[in-house]
């Protein structure tokens, strides 16, 4: 059967962009604990484990370590490149590493596609940000993997022909659909066309689809009931079952045929745990049992062009059974939750965003004319700026779309109209309207890009947008007890996260009270100059006065502020910015200020801010998220100390009646028991996290534990074992032949390992991997030749792979 038959997985990496549009960075999410925000625990879940996956023996011990994403297609959404290139580029560079070696495997042809910028429904767009979404996508893919993109991946598949010939246009040979998006198809050489509306495609073969321009672009149809299978049937339960089910839907005649997949790149170890290994196996086994081969589209196209040409179901996508509904109306599609059904809020929704798209469009076109040739030329190529920011990067585009040499000023406001559209792009993310609560983070992250695009405009045009934009949020009833509609959720969540440079300084001002910043620091995405700065201190009491120079690095606005901030200990906080108005003004405030410091008059300093700076002060609660946690984190390092001192006092005054209460047998109160684990806990930390660990000490503890009967706080007992076997094996890629580094691995696995602890060893283990495979052939050689030192590097090495749950093929040297 395998000559002609081939297997392609395709999957869909995505995550809507999730940075505060005012910081351009991701804050910290809640939901996402112990994480930071959804991007890094996906990322953990998933998208990491997938570039080095296992191959499990019988026994669950690993056998190899590969890839993923080199043995199937594969797109990412580009805002989720981005952040990944910032914020975990170890998997953004595998990643890259994977489509490079992918087009060694696949006759040239990479594995990776590219996807419409920010996945936007595109047959709700209108026709120019179709354009932009389709040209914005292909440029990030060509700067991510150098290379051309074959493919692109439309968000959620939805599709119509308006979207189809800009994919042509622009040079795309293929896109990938589900099978109820098929309505007809015939073959190339004529005849009539046949309905196969309902998912009666055959989909083991692409089809081409001419389009009334002339141009021509092939669909895969991807297998609907195997794709449907991974998400409800458990094919990720077993990677065997997986690759059986994936080779069994071919015909029994010798023509050359696709089984194809495609699902939510997520399903791999997100959505479904250890899925990534299933995978893995899956690709394996097939390779392995030759009864098909492995492919990717551009390789299969290349090679067995379409016979038969296909007619798409014009507004449908994969996730909807009422076409693009899902996007814009109460179609019924729901996630399943208690909510589902009640979706009323979704059209409102997309017209409060197409009124302000509208009400955008003459604003840009008009202010753009007098500084650009051609604002909507501009539009596209702003990609440039969006993947670098670098001050030559956006000079050079300047000076690319500029009618004239622009002031300082005429940049600042063809940067700011560039961003207002970016934002404007950015509110339709199709995630807004996917879930089933408009006050949802999903929704609000929409509404958060939509109010930074009008605060532009109002700046910029002296529009007010904001009341009209808030009055159809009202007519958008939301599901929760919290808000009635989302224009509450808009005045009570949305307004107030509203950023200007006032609150950046603020924020600069407030955060040096605990940061040491240089005289030039670079903050979210503003960069600061301190121009005066000086800080009094009274026991718990600080006064910070200055003055600052800030740059938005996006919009490149400029001001000049000067700033007070008094902390009264813990996180209390008084703070005052304005613009600065002059030296004697300054000097005047910050006189008044320090007298009143001195004098430890605080309700005096307080109501000079409130006189220099009016309505512009701040508090801890203006701190932008992260920074606030910092801040606690801080407070609470003193409170954990005091803490300690106290419970360790508690724990050497009564330990001999502990020994007692041993002894007997007897359980150890709890307001003793309590510091005991505080203190046994803290000490394992400790060792844990020391520079130079004591094994001997850390039996010592661990022995206490057993002896006085405690528990364990396990959460942070994997975490710092985690965390510490890691360094050691990142030591021992730089000195692999330390065989010390692999004892001390070994003995602390094998010791945390007699606890109740469930290590996550995943990174150790590819580590482990790194070093076996750079190194094991020349040691083995030498110990074949009797070198002791190699014999006993195996023989540890060897021992360190067991205590990491790994398995390697040894050379087995006589004992040294």
């Amino acid at each position: 059967m395998g000559k002609n038959k081939y297997v392609c997985i395709h999957g869909h990496f995505y995550q809507p962009p999730r940075e505060n549009p005012w910081l351009n960075e991701v804050e910290m999410q809640e939901s996402a604990y112990p994480f930071h925000d959804w991007n890094a625990r996906i990322t953990a879940e998933c998208y990491a484990r997938n570039s080095a996956a296992r191959i499990l023996d019988e026994e669950g011990r690993i056998l190899d370590i590969i890839n993923n994403y080199a043995h199937i297609s594969f797109n990412f959404g580009p805002t989720l490149l981005e952040w990944m290139e910032k914020k975990a580029p170890d998997v953004y560079a595998a990643i890259q590493d994977a489509d490079r070696e992918s087009q060694k495997r696949f006759s040239g042809h990479g594995s990776a596609l590219a996807q419409v910028y920010n996945h936007m429904i595109m047959p709700l767009a209108n026709e120019r940000d179709k354009q932009t979404q389709v040209i914005w996508g292909i440029q990030d893919f060509e700067r991510r993997f150098h290379r051309k993109p074959e493919g692109i991946w439309l968000a959620e598949t939805a599709v119509d022909t308006p979207t189809l010939e800009v994919l042509a246009e622009h040079g795309i040979k293929f896109t990938i659909l589900s099978p109820y998006q098929a309505e007809q198809v015939r073959p190339l050489k004529g005849g009539a066309w046949t309905e196969v509306t309902g998912a009666r495609v055959d989909p083991r073969q692409p089809y081409l689809c001419k389009l009334p321009s002339g141009r021509t672009i092939s669909l895969f149809f991807y297998d609907g009931p195997v794709s449907q299978g991974i998400a409800f049937e458990g094919l990720l339960n077993n990677g065997e079952r997986f690759a059986q089910r994936l080779m069994g839907n071919y015909s029994p005649n010798d023509q050359s045929e696709l089984m194809h997949i495609a699902t939510d790149g997520e399903s791999y170890g997100h959505h479904h745990r250890f899925g990534e290994m299933a995978l893995s196996f899956c690709l394996d086994y097939i390779q392995r049992n030759q009864e098909a081969t492995l492919t990717i589209y551009g390789e299969y196209l290349e090679k067995f062009p379409p016979q038969w040409e296909a007619r798409i179901v014009e507004n449908s996508s994969w996730s909807c059974a009422h076409g693009v509904e899902r996007w814009r109306s109460n179609c019924g599609c729901h996630t399943g939750g208690p909510l589902g059904g009640k979706q009323s809020w979704r059209g409102p929704l997309r017209e409060a965003f197409d009124w302000l798209r509208d009400q955008l469009i003459p604003i840009y076109e008009r202010q753009m004319d007098a500084l650009v040739h051609d604002p909507w030329a501009a539009r596209n190529d702003y990609i440039s700026v969006i993947l670098d920011r670098s001050a030559d990067n956006v000079e050079a585009f300047i000076q690319r779309h500029a009618r004239h040499r622009l002031s300082d000023a005429e940049k600042s406001r063809l940067m700011k109209l560039m961003e207002m559209q970016f934002h404007a792009l950015l509110m339709y993310t199709s995630c807004g309207w996917f879930f089933d609560e408009v006050t949802g983070i999903e929704a609000m992250q929409d509404v958060c890009y939509a109010a930074r695009a009008i605060q532009i405009a109002e700046e910029l045009a002296g529009v007010e947008l904001e009341p009209e934009f808030v009055r159809l949020l009202a007519q958008a009833p939301s599901n929760s007890d919290e808000f009635a509609t989302a224009a509450e959720a808009y005045e009570q969540e949305i307004r107030p996260s509203v950023v200007d440079l006032k609150r950046v300084g603020a924020h600069y001002a407030i955060s040096s009270l605990f940061s040491d910043y240089p005289e030039e620091a670079h903050v979210y995405s503003y960069q600061a100059r301190s121009l005066k700065y000086e800080r009094f201190e009274a026991g718990k009491q600080k006064l910070a006065i200055g003055k600052a120079e800030l740059l938005s690095e996006t919009t490149l606005g400029r001001d000049t502020l000067s700033f007070a901030v008094l902390h009264l200990g813990d996180h209390h906080l008084f703070g005052g910015v304005r613009e600065f108005l002059d030296e004697d003004a300054y000097h005047v405030m910050r006189d008044a200020m320090e007298d009143a410091f001195q004098r430890s008059n605080v309700h005096e300093i307080i109501m000079l801010m409130d006189q220099h700076f009016g309505m512009h002060s701040y508090s801890f609660w203006h701190l932008f998220r992260d920074d606030q946690k910092k801040i606690i984190d801080q407070v609470l390092s003193y409170t954990y100390t005091s803490v300690e001192g106290m419970f360790q006092q508690i724990y050497d005054n009564n330990f001999p009646i502990m020994q007692v209460l041993r002894n007997f047998s007897m359980p150890m109160p709890s307001h003793l028991k309590i510091p005991v684990e505080f203190v046994l806990n803290t000490r394992i930390r400790r060792q844990l996290e020391a520079r130079h660990i004591d094994l001997d000490e850390l039996k010592r503890i661990f022995a206490e534990v057993k002896r006085l009967q405690v528990d364990l706080d396990l959460v942070t007992l994997h975490y710092a074992t985690v965390e510490r076997v890691n360094q050691l094996m990142e030591d021992l890629t730089t000195s692999p032949f330390k065989v010390a580094l692999m004892q001390t691995a070994s003995q602390l696995l094998d010791l945390v390992g007699k606890t109740s602890a469930q290590l996550d060893l995943w990174r150790a283990q590819n580590l482990c991997f790194m070093v076996w495979r750079e190194h094991r052939h020349d040691m083995q050689q030498k110990a074949e030749q009797g070198e002791r030192p190699a014999q006993k590097w195996l023989q540890h090495f060897e021992q360190l792979t067991k205590s990491l749950n790994m398995k390697v093929d040894h050379y087995v040297p006589v004992k040294v």
